[in-house]
């Protein structure tokens, strides 16, 4: 199945998001599973300020990181990131789960630049 991690850290050292980043894709790796590629977006403003770890945060480094693995395995990859105390917030999306659906997509993960939702409705395809 594919999935897409994506994570916000703890603003500050990029070695720090690097080592998350790599510590994700070593366990993916280890169980048998497929790394298709890593996005840095950078750091950004969170939506709201947001607590965690006894600590508040008002920006965060995202990155995101497509993936394909076993269910058990992502769930594993999201109990190792809830434990650390560099992250922010993450969640895992499903892409897909049979061949067909996820056979054309890319490792990287653009940003959508459409500034009405009707542009990236038109620009999308059906």
């Amino acid at each position: 199945m594919l999935y897409e991690l994506i994570a916000i850290v703890r603003p500050g050292s990029l070695s720090e998001v690097r080592e998350i980043a790599r510590n994700a894709g070593a366990q993916v790796i280890r169980s048998g599973g497929v790394v298709r590629g890593y996005t840095n977006w950078g750091t950004f403003r969170l939506p709201k300020v947001t607590t965690k770890h006894q600590a508040r945060y008002s920006e965060g480094h995202h990155f995101i990181m497509r993936f394909d693995s076993s269910g058990p395995v992502q769930a594993s990859v999201r109990r190792t990131l809830g434990l650390d105390p560099r992250m922010i917030n993450f969640s895992v999306v499903k892409l897909g789960d049979k061949l067909a659906e996820v056979k054309d997509v890319e490792g990287k993960a653009g940003w959508n630049n459409a500034r009405h939702i009707s542009d990236s409705i038109s620009s999308s395809q059906f």
